[in-house]
Formats: structure tokens, C-alpha cells, sequence
């Protein structure tokens, strides 16, 4: 009889557990339940934790402390992911966006000379702006006054970028005097070994195996350990301190008139990234209504806009929705729950520093070269016969990693756009915005 209770008991505490799920999430509107949410939420962080290895150690390059990065990351996903679940109650995971932390590292510290810290308060600022565009209609007057084909050039530009600084730090590509680039050594064990995790991603993603570019990062690690090229840590272990990145952005530092298009870059590439990816994911949750209307985008939106404002206090670049949400999707992900599932996966993760530490540089860089390419395909949506959307799109994805700045591919890109449509008297697709953001174009090359 006392078995009997203690069951009665156990069974009304789980269905209040889901009581509380049900109305939260809107679960059985969505046609979904508890369990189906976990497992999609534990798919999508398995798809997208090689951000967890790969973002620290970008960030170190640029002089970030490593263990800070790490702990940053874990942090700011997420928060993210809670935010995006519990807000907009929408099945999205978010991290450190790949492509905008390498801007931040190779060309807003590397190249133009800034500290870490004036590049966190150039992120900090753009999250401000983007935050402040998704609460009123200047975002959506933005989004439909730039050109379709620069939107899908800026993306296709970040993977082109991101893939040459894959191939520089893998060394598949090295500097020369005679030609400024050539083929590397693949004698060379790391090079090699980040050929073979680039083409481990590849196999078994086109075989859909469930965490292809963690599991290939994770074995080509393992082959470098056997060969004694890693140094084995340990696994689990308390997290790093997270003092040195906390609170270290330098607002002041980035007002200077030299950050603005820096400051432009980070909020154009993260916003139509953004835009991109959620609408993607909204037609597979089926979070479409019966007008067409994608349902709680303001939200979503707003959601991802805070999340690189609040990133940026514990030291991440922009935090941005990740497109392998839609493994998560395809698991049968359809609300807020899954999104929380894999923040409370990012914050279990924190206690894996001592992994994190023994990714070689060479396992990320295959990681960097697969996501690169898998970019690279926005330039599908483009039309090939108007010459004149066509070849500034060429020009911003060429110049992004050949000026290797994605500032620098952005402003040469919409700069061309806009005196081809002038010359060839199509001068209605210019827009005032396109025309503000030349002007300041414009004086940035002519006076920084």
C-alpha cells in the first residue's frame, strides 16, 4: 500500500513537471513533448560544440586569456540559448558567430592594430545598435533597403575569409615573395592532419552522422595525442577564472572615428546572418501561420540582438543564431524548450576546460575550412544574368579575404553596387540607406 503512494506520488510529480513545461513551452500547440525537445536540443548542441573548442582558441590569437575565452563562450551561449527559449520560445541555439570572431582577432586586432578590448567595445556598441533596431521598424527598413545579392555576398564573403584563415593556420596555404600565396607541406604532420579532419567533417556529414565536426575534431586530437603531438590534460576539471575577460571592453576606445566601419561590419554581417538563419529555421519548426506571417520573429529577433550585447560583458564576439539549429529541427524540435536544453548543455560544458585546451590548432582549422565552405553557398540565390547585382557581389566576396577584412569586402562591395546602378540609369534601386552608407564609405577610405 505504501509502494502504491510512493508511486501515486512520484507520477503526480511528473505530471505536474510537465504541467509546468506545457504552459511554459506551449508543447502539445506545437505538437511536441518534453522528451522530443530534450533529444532535439541534445542534437543541436552536439552539432554546433565544436564553438565551444574552436571560438577559444581564435579568441587566444588576438591575445584573449584561453581559459577566458572558454568560459566566455560556455557563459554566453548560453544565455543566449535561455533568452531565445524563454522569450521567444523559438527551438534556436546561439554562440560566438564563427566568421565574426575571426574579424575581430585577424583583422580589427591583428590587422588594424586595436587591443581585444577595443574590439569587444566595438561588439558591445553594434549589439547596442542592433538591439535598438529590433525594437523599433529601422531594422526592417534596413533589411529591405539592402540589395538581396549584397545580403547574400556578405555571408558567402565571411565563409571565404573564414576558409583562407583556415587554410593560413593549417598550412595548406603559406606566404610567398614570388606569388603572396602558395601550397604548403603536407609533410608536414599538423598539416595533414588538418586535411584529414576537413575531410572527415565532410564524409560524415554527408553521411549524417550526428555530431560530424566535434567527433572529427575529437579523433584527429586523438591521432595527434598517439603521435605525440598533444599533450594529454586531463578531461573534467573546475572552470577557468572568467576575471580576465569579464567587464573588459573599452566603450571609449571604440568611439574613435577609425571604428566605425568596424562597427558597421560587426552590426551588417550579424544582422543579415541572423535574419537568415532564423527565417530558415521558422519554415522548418513550422513556426509559419496560415498568413505566412513567421510567428514571435520580433522576439527571436530581439533575442539575438541582446545576446551579443550581454556576450560582450564576459568577453565573446558577436553571439549570433547558429544555422545547425535545424538538426535540431529535423530531431523534432519545435519550441523554446530545445534552445534551453542546449544553454544548460553550454553551462555543463564549462567543466570540460582541460579538452577544450587540447584541441590543436590544426583540428580547428578543419573545422574553420568545412563551416567556410558550408557559407559559400549563399551565393546560389544570386542572379547570375544582371551583371549589375553580380559583379559587386563578386567584388565583396573577393575582397574579404584578399583586403582580408570583411569591413573592407563590405564597403568596396556596396560602393560598386551603387555606381553600376547609377551608370546604367537604375538609379531607383539605390536606396537612401544604400546612399548614407556609400557617403560614409566613402570618407572612411578617403580620410582613415
Amino acid at each position: 500500500m505504501e509502494s502504491i503512494n510512493q508511486q501515486d506520488q512520484q507520477t503526480l510529480r511528473q505530471s505536474q513537471q510537465t504541467d509546468w513545461l506545457e504552459r511554459l513551452f506551449k508543447l502539445s500547440e506545437h505538437k511536441t513533448n518534453v522528451r522530443t525537445e530534450l533529444v532535439a536540443g541534445l542534437t543541436t548542441f552536439f552539432t554546433m560544440a565544436y564553438v565551444i573548442f574552436v571560438n577559444p582558441n581564435v579568441m587566444a590569437q588576438a591575445g584573449v586569456d584561453h581559459g577566458a575565452a572558454f568560459v566566455a563562450t560556455c557563459i554566453g551561449g548560453a544565455i543566449a540559448c535561455f533568452l531565445m527559449g524563454l522569450y521567444a520560445n523559438w527551438p534556436v541555439g546561439l554562440a560566438p558567430g564563427m566568421g565574426l570572431n575571426a574579424f575581430f582577432t585577424y583583422t580589427v586586432v591583428g590587422e588594424m592594430g586595436h587591443s581585444w578590448q577595443v574590439a569587444l567595445g566595438a561588439v558591445f556598441i553594434s549589439g547596442i545598435l542592433f538591439t535598438i533596431m529590433s525594437l523599433s521598424r529601422i531594422r526592417e527598413w534596413l533589411l529591405n533597403s539592402i540589395p538581396m545579392s549584397l545580403r547574400f555576398a556578405m555571408g558567402a564573403g565571411v565563409g571565404l575569409f573564414l576558409g583562407l584563415i583556415g587554410l593560413k593556420t593549417a598550412g595548406i596555404v603559406i606566404a610567398s615573395p614570388a606569388t603572396l600565396v602558395t601550397l604548403g607541406s603536407f609533410g608536414e604532420p599538423a598539416t595533414l592532419l588538418a586535411a584529414l579532419c576537413f575531410l572527415l567533417i565532410a564524409i560524415l556529414s554527408h553521411r549524417n552522422v550526428f555530431g560530424a565536426i566535434l567527433f572529427s575534431m575529437l579523433a584527429v586530437t586523438a591521432i595527434g595525442w598517439a603521435f605525440g603531438l598533444v599533450s594529454y590534460n586531463g578531461l573534467v576539471s573546475m572552470p577557468p577564472s572568467l576575471a580576465p575577460t569579464w567587464m573588459a571592453m573599452d566603450i571609449a576606445g571604440a568611439l574613435e572615428v577609425s571604428m566605425v566601419s568596424v562597427i558597421l561590419a560587426f552590426l551588417f554581417v550579424n544582422m543579415f546572418d541572423t535574419a537568415g538563419t532564423l527565417m530558415g529555421v521558422a519554415h522548418r519548426a513550422q513556426l509559419v501561420d496560415e498568413n505566412g506571417r513567421i510567428k514571435n520573429l520580433s522576439q527571436a529577433l530581439k533575442a539575438d540582438s541582446s545576446s551579443s550585447v550581454i556576450g560582450s560583458f564576459v568577453g565573446c564576439p558577436p553571439v549570433t543564431s547558429y544555422v545547425e539549429s535545424a538538426s535540431g529541427v529535423a530531431a523534432g524540435g519545435r519550441t523554446g524548450l530545445t534552445a534551453v536544453t542546449v544553454g544548460a548543455l553550454f553551462l555543463l560544458a564549462m567543466f570540460f576546460a582541460p579538452l577544450a585546451g587540447m584541441i590543436p590548432a590544426y583540428a580547428t582549422a578543419g573545422a574553420l575550412i568545412y563551416v567556410a565552405m558550408l557559407m559559400m553557398a549563399g551565393m546560389a540565390h544570386i542572379d547570375w544574368k544582371d551583371h549589375t547585382d553580380t559583379i559587386p557581389a563578386i567584388v565583396t566576396v573577393v575582397m574579404m579575404p584578399l583586403t582580408f577584412s570583411i569591413a573592407n569586402g563590405i564597403a568596396l562591395g556596396f560602393l560598386t553596387y551603387a555606381a553600376l546602378k547609377l551608370a546604367t540609369g537604375q538609379s531607383e534601386k539605390v536606396s537612401v540607406s544604400l546612399y548614407v552608407l556609400c557617403a560614409i564609405f566613402i570618407a572612411k577610405f578617403a580620410f582613415l
